[in-house]
């Protein structure tokens, strides 16, 4: 069989080179073409290589501006799926642009199975797209189990297979080096999230220093640029080393490390709790992007931690509520053993139900060949 795969950015490069692993391990006949990044291109060449960091475009502002790219690329894929006619197209998270595609393969090639793995959070603010969604899709793979009812109500066949993230940090997690006195503050893997999340982080800095001497603070840099820009903010605020450690490339060391934890709203609060670290969520954005958020927004919460627990299990400091008294009130809190196991035994619930057995990629590569015609050498493959 031929499977046409896009992944997006390096996270779904990395995932979809998972699943293509698992793939050819049940039927080692699959072969691989598409659009992704470096770990795809080392297991099958013929993807594009580059496609993964041109496709990180992140703000609808960037996306317009990128938009005569993405048109040409959709084009592009659309003529080489129609001319190759693949026995699969897979996407690999990325909803924007493979929900367009999808649409567009459907429509031209409606004999080519289309699977999507991580599902896109529609759920999270726009309900309406699910049923377009299963108009489109003959599998949709999920890696949060409130998700499976709601598209297969859609009538879309829907597979929970747990969350590549739980797979990862638990198999690689250092146990026994928590730090008692340790703070982590995480502002963001993205220039505008550093921008707008640090210099609060800064000012709890100070404050901590002077409230708690004994504690230390250390922070995590994702990229050389932004440490250079982090050590330069710090300067600014007359902020020392001897006040805040800011190193490089540190970012599941520090969650290993740290006794609690300051963590800017994204998948870094669901790595946090993976990783056993009780945290208060962080966010701000622009009033506009904040003001629209709300109108579309249908879920009580924006940490994946209380969505999965339904409940206010992390404090979320967002917009105004973002500032340093109630930072400092959280950190605080969270230092204080009852309050610190009362928080890590509820975060621990929320998150069990992720890991399955066998990782993610594994039960969705089962899934997959599920829903094709089984030949010989896959004869004794079953669904749980």
């Amino acid at each position: 069989m031929k499977f046409y795969v896009v992944a997006g950015e390096k996270s779904g490069d990395q995932q979809a080179a998972l699943l293509m692993q698992e793939l050819q391990k049940l039927d080692p006949t699959i072969s691989f073409t598409g659009l992704g990044g470096s770990r795809m291109h080392a297991l099958a060449p013929d993807t594009i290589e580059d496609w993964a960091e041109q496709a990180a475009v992140i703000g609808v502002v960037e996306v317009l501006r990128h938009a005569r790219f993405f048109l040409r690329r959709l084009k592009e894929m659309e003529e080489r799926i129609a001319t190759d006619q693949p026995d699969a197209l897979l996407l690999i998270d990325y909803p924007g642009f493979n929900q367009r595609l999808a649409q567009r393969v459907r429509k031209r090639c409606p004999g080519i199975k289309i699977i999507w793995f991580i599902a896109p959070m529609v759920w999270a603010w726009h309900k309406g797209r699910i049923p377009k969604l299963a108009a489109m899709l003959d599998l949709m793979l999920c890696t949060f189990p409130f998700e499976r009812a709601l598209f297969e109500r859609a009538g879309l066949r829907t597979r929970f297979v747990g969350h590549p993230l739980a797979d990862q940090i638990l198999a690689t997690r250092c146990g026994g080096v928590r730090d008692a006195q340790l703070i982590g503050l995480f502002p963001g893997s993205r220039m505008r999230e550093v921008e707008r999340h640090f210099p609060i982080f800064l000012q709890v800095a100070t404050r901590l220093r002077s409230l708690h001497p004994e504690w230390k603070i250390e922070t995590s840099a994702s990229s050389p640029k932004l440490l250079k820009k982090m050590q330069h903010m710090a300067a600014r605020a007359g902020v020392p080393e001897t006040e805040l450690n800011i190193r490089l490339g540190n970012y599941h060391s520090l969650m290993d490390r740290a006794q609690a934890a300051l963590v800017t709203s994204g998948t870094a609060t669901l790595e946090a709790a993976l990783h056993d670290l009780p945290f208060a969520l962080v966010y701000r954005v622009a009033w506009g992007t904040y003001l629209l958020g709300r109108l579309l927004l249908t879920i009580r919460f924006i940490g994946m931690v209380n969505i999965l627990a339904d409940s206010a299990v992390t404090r979320e400091l967002i917009q105004r509520d973002f500032n340093v008294a109630n930072c400092l009130a959280e950190l605080e809190r969270l230092m204080q053993p009852e309050e610190r196991e009362k928080t890590l035994r509820a975060t621990r619930n929320a998150v069990s139900c992720l890991a399955q057995q066998g990782g993610a990629a594994a039960v969705a590569a089962r899934e997959i060949l599920e829903i094709f015609p089984c030949p010989p050498q896959r004869s004794g493959l079953s669904t749980p």
